[in-house]
């Protein structure tokens, strides 16, 4: 690179944001182009000043996690767990037992919040995830 492009370089890199953008007007004015970015026109999709968009997918299933039993509560936690995951009375026993346990796996978020309702309900706490 020529001893000029490198001191234009080296003088971009002291210009504030405002002033950037400014030069960019400008230089847009004065030479009659178009800096704004058209992925779709140019095909260019690793251009430096092309937008970065990260798509976060939300979360759609849940895992319900029983997470406290109080002694006292035992026996209604027990009865709305059977109710929730359709199991005899010994499995859900064990499950109320030796908790932290993992009452049911992929629900809704809807289905989440209403399990959720229900054991706060009879007495228990537990975990979304």
């Amino acid at each position: 690179m020529s001893d000029k492009l490198t001191s234009i370089i080296e003088q971009l890199k002291t210009l504030t944001l405002l002033e950037a953008a400014q030069l960019v007007k400008e230089i847009e004015d004065v030479f009659g182009v178009d800096t704004s970015v058209s992925v779709a026109s140019s095909g260019n999709f690793s251009s430096p000043v092309a937008p970065v968009v990260e798509v976060i997918e939300e979360k759609t299933a849940f895992d319900i996690l029983l997470s406290d039993v109080p002694a006292d509560k035992k026996i209604a936690i027990l009865k709305v767990v059977r109710t929730i995951t359709g199991l005899g009375l010994k499995e859900s026993k064990d499950i109320v037992d030796n908790i932290p346990k993992i009452l049911k796996e992929g629900v809704t978020k809807e289905e989440s919040e209403g399990i959720k309702k229900e054991i706060e309900a009879a007495g228990g706490k537990v975990t979304i995830k």
